[in-house]
Formats: structure tokens, sequence, C-alpha cells
């Protein structure tokens, strides 16, 4: 047994933990930029089968409450939906060691998908979601064992209730940036324009936190692509870097064989999906 260093032995309990939390979060870092190369022109990537929403503040260069209000919607939106696509394109190729770590990945993309749900129905929209989702998160958590699962049966599920599910999260965002074209509209000054404002970033933040920190804020992050748009949302969601780096790197940590089958690395680049290398 290698003894630890002397002066190991004087830092408080807490700081050694936590020191080691942030060297065995460096060493799966290095790990993980390594399990999957950069995707080349030929190969599938996460922006399909479901399509990607190109935000409104793009498309329209506006810069109002509602048109911001539905650019951040529809970046979370992605996330979302490159999490659909990334499991959808993988789970026929997912290689029986790596059962129980992509049943994982998937049941927390249900997790993101249900808080964030939960929260419209709350606060934005009200609104029933769909039954293929019960049964998509029933097939994965009452399987038997890992060995259990058939990742064609899984992909059969989600086809029942792709296309609306894509609708879904595209027309909310198109319904928010209407709001922008009515005569009524709030002025950007006005008490109304600033509580929609508020509204708007605690709901944000809260889908993601109350979900989970060590498996749907890891999971939403890494399905964030920086290069989207020509990177014109890079420094989205607004953050500092050593916080982004610790939700990824620290918080991740704990469910870190999942995150191998997220859309891009900790940097936020692109990368090949891993069950699609072999």
């Amino acid at each position: 047994m290698i003894p630890c260093p002397s002066w190991v032995s004087l830092m408080p309990r807490a700081y050694v933990l936590t020191f080691l939390a942030v060297v065995i979060a460096l060493f799966l870092a290095c790990k993980s930029n390594n399990m999957t190369g950069y995707i080349s022109k030929d190969q599938s990537w996460a922006d399909g089968p479901c399509e990607l929403i190109h935000t409104p503040q793009f498309l329209t260069k506006k810069e109002d409450i509602w048109t911001k209000g539905a650019t951040h919607m529809a970046l979370l939106h992605n996330a979302i939906l490159r999490g659909f696509n990334t499991i959808y394109l993988q789970a026929p190729h997912v290689q029986p060691e790596d059962h129980h770590a992509f049943i994982g990945y998937s049941l927390t993309w249900y997790r993101f998908v249900k808080s964030h749900h939960d929260d419209e129905e709350a606060e934005l929209f009200p609104k029933t979601f769909l039954e293929g989702l019960t049964n998509f998160r029933d097939y994965l958590a009452n399987l038997p064992s890992p060995a259990s699962f058939d990742g064609n049966e899984l992909v059969d599920i989600m086809d029942s209730f792709h296309r609306p599910f894509e609708h879904h999260f595209h027309h909310e965002v198109d319904t928010i940036a209407c709001f922008a074209t009515l005569p009524n509209t709030p002025t950007p000054d006005s008490l109304e324009a600033s509580l929609a404002a508020a509204t708007f970033k605690a709901w944000g933040k809260k889908t993601l936190t109350k979900a989970g920190m060590t498996d749907v804020v890891p999971f939403a992050l890494l399905n964030l692509d920086r290069t989207f748009e020509g990177g014109l949302w890079a420094a989205w969601p607004p953050m500092p870097g050593p916080v982004r780096w610790m939700m990824v790197n620290i918080f991740g940590s704990w469910n870190w064989a999942w995150w191998k089958f997220a859309s891009c690395d900790a940097s936020g680049s692109p990368r090949a999906l891993h069950a699609l290398q072999a």
C-alpha cells in the first residue's frame, strides 16, 4: 500500500476529501476527452432524427424580452432534443458491458424532460405530456437486469412518440417568440417585461437544478453544443467558467460512466457518438 504524503495528514478532513474529488475529476476529465474522437463529415451526430431548433434571436436579430426568452428556451430544448437523438442513435449499438451506464444515461434524460415539463405545467404551459415518454421510463426502470436491455425495443418505443415530441418542443419556442409581435406586448423598460424576464430566468435555472445536480445538470451541459449557430451561444448558460467546469467534472463524476454517450465533450464541442465508434 502506498503511504500518503505527510502533508496530507495535516489537512482538515473536508479539505482532503475535496482535494481527492478534484484529483479524481481531473483524471476522469482527461480520460473522457479520449473516449471519443471529434466527428467527421460522414459520421452521424446528434442533430437527428429530432430536428434542432434555430433560436429566434439568430433568425430575427431581435432583442426584446420574448425573443430572448424564446431563445433561451430553444437552447434548453436543443439539449433535450440532442439527448433524444443520442439515445435513439446509440441504443441498438450499445455493447453489453455498457448496458448499465446507458440505462442510467437514458433515465437521466427522462428526468430532465420530466422536470422541464413539470415546470411548464406550473408556470408556462398547461399541457398534458406524451404517453410514450412514460412507456420509455417504464421499460428502462423495470428491466430485470441490464443484460435484458434491447436497444431496438427502446427505439421502437421512441418511434411511437418521436414526431409529437419534436413538434411539442418546437411549437413552444414559436409560441413564446410570437408574443413579440403582439400590439400590446410590454415595452423593454416596463414592469411587465421585468417580471417576464425574471420568470424566464428562474424557470430555466429551476428546470436544471431541482432535477439533479449530479445527473441532470451534467447531462444538460454535455448536450449543449457551444459551436451551434456559429458559436453565438458559446457562453450560454451564463456562468463563470470554473463553475461550469465544476458542474461537469466534479458533480458529474458521481455518474461519470454515463457521460460517454453524450453529444459533446466537457468543453462543449461536438464529438462522435461513443456507441457508433465500433
